[in-house]
């Protein structure tokens, strides 16, 4: 998920203290995860081009209808493309500088020759169809200044890949409205199942720790993440993980204690120590969000059924463990707003991180299976590099792939993983950052790595009056 402010986790030498994320710094208050204001739409203007885009483009800020904030660039040298960009997280909130931040990070798009457009989003926190919505207005209002692209391509990273996907089954069947989608380190399994992992950190967390809430503290379902109204911060969080886990401690300074929770923990939920304090974060603030604010305090998760293992005593924990049932209707509520149809009719390129310790590689394989049910395994490549960070890969690996997928769309001729990786050393000569394809690899299934829960709802299983009583929310979905 976007989380610019955590280190990136990569063979790096271990650091003694974790930063909490501050995109999630706004969790903290109550009341600053409601909707930002409508504001009327501004005319898009001249802004500065940011860093080493400063003399290569130009650039143009605004803020639409619906509040959200906007950036495009348009190459001195354009090569009539446009890459509308759909971005990670969610934050808690954002500002004028969030999407000239974005179009720093991937200002590689932009050296290649393509026009770039990416949104904010018209507020902080949870909401996939309201993204996917505001990501599609940002492309009709870059036509509206600067015309109609010659090709149209979608990128979505992270959280920002569900966001892209949906946008691509929401609104790439409408003929010549978009070409093809880049999907990187994809958050891909959708909000029903996805967040699975970070429900059974939250329990499994409690059970070891039991100082969230401590024995003196008033107690509420692990479900909820964190309360409604809970003052409590990211760093007070933070400092339970680390009285409990030792997390910032050198192995050598952490009692036994610690020691044997810390292992417990991420034994059982299979998330790297690199990035436990991240997760955590997200288990406490994101899933808040959802429930109090986006499904009015109603349910969707559950892990009745589900069995732990990895654990020094397996038969304690199970025993142990809070355990609860979700509300149909939060779950289905929640499944249509995030969860993936496969139904795709534009190429699809999809590059992953096999070590990517936030979006677990193994989304690539449930969207995978998504996409083979519903019969449209043509439009979708996927690719893998030998790489552990999220939130950034190569800018070789960035440019060869929309150079891959401009190709595709153009020809016809679908590309291969391995036709992808042989092309990728002409970009790392130009860009750098090397080139780290296993063109062999393919993930474990989606529960390999995330243990199922029995009997999920997913959107298209519901009838024809709910579905009818969605359609009228269509691009904004939960408490827009």
């Amino acid at each position: 998920m976007k989380t610019p402010a955590v280190p990136e986790p990569g063979p790096r030498p271990r650091a003694r203290r974790r930063t909490v994320p501050t995109a999630l710094l706004a969790a903290a208050v109550v009341g600053t995860l409601g909707s930002a204001p409508a504001a009327p739409a501004d005319a898009t203007r001249p802004a500065a081009c940011p860093g080493r885009l400063a003399q290569k483009a130009d650039c143009y800020t605004g803020r639409d209808a619906n509040g959200a904030y906007y950036t495009m660039a348009v190459p001195k040298h354009w090569n009539g493309s446009l890459v509308v960009h759909a971005h990670g997280g969610p934050d808690f909130s954002y500002d004028e500088s969030t999407t000239t931040e974005d179009l720093e990070r991937w200002a590689v798009m932009v050296d290649e020759g393509y026009a770039w457009a990416g949104s904010s989003y018209r507020r902080g926190g949870y909401g996939v169809r309201m993204a996917a919505a505001d990501t599609d207005n940002v492309r009709r209002l870059f036509v509206g200044r600067f015309g109609r692209p010659d090709h149209t391509y979608l990128h979505g990273q992270s959280w920002g890949g569900n966001v892209a996907a949906k946008v691509t089954e929401t609104y790439g069947d409408k003929r010549g409205v978009y070409d093809g989608v880049l999907l990187t380190n994809g958050f891909l399994a959708g909000g029903s199942r996805g967040y699975d992992t970070r429900l059974d950190l939250r329990t499994v967390y409690q059970y070891y720790c039991r100082n969230l809430p401590r024995p003196t503290e008033p107690r509420y379902p692990l479900w909820q993440g964190l309360p409604a109204d809970s003052p409590m911060t990211p760093e007070e969080v933070h400092g339970r993980l680390q009285e409990c886990t030792g997390i910032d401690s050198d192995p050598a300074d952490r009692t036994a204690k610690q020691q044997r929770n810390l292992e417990d923990i991420l034994a059982v939920t299979r998330i790297p120590e690199q990035s436990l304090a991240t997760h955590m974060q997200y288990a406490a603030f994101l899933v808040r969000d959802i429930v109090a604010n986006r499904l009015d305090g109603r349910n969707p998760f559950g892990n009745r059924g589900v069995r732990y293992d990895g654990s020094h005593d397996d038969k304690a924990l199970n025993a142990g463990v809070e355990r609860f049932s979700p509300d149909p209707g939060a779950r289905r509520d929640l499944s249509y707003d995030s969860d993936l149809t496969g139904r795709i009719a534009l190429p699809v390129l999809t590059l992953h991180a096999i070590d990517d310790p936030q979006v677990f590689v193994e989304h690539e394989a449930a969207y995978r299976a998504t996409v083979q049910a519903a019969g449209r395994s043509e439009n979708l490549v996927q690719t893998f590099t030998r790489e552990s960070d999220h939130s950034a890969l190569s800018d070789a690996e960035y440019a060869n792939s929309l150079a891959a997928l401009d190709t595709w769309t153009r020809t016809g001729r679908k590309p291969t993983p391995s036709s992808i990786a042989r092309s990728c050393s002409t970009f790392d000569t130009t860009h750098g950052g090397g080139c780290f394809y296993d063109q062999a690899y393919r993930p474990g299934p989606f529960a390999t790595r995330v243990r199922p829960r029995p009997g999920g709802l997913h959107w298209p299983a519901m009838s024809a009056a709910q579905e009818a009583a969605w359609s009228r929310l269509e691009g904004v979905g939960i408490a827009p």
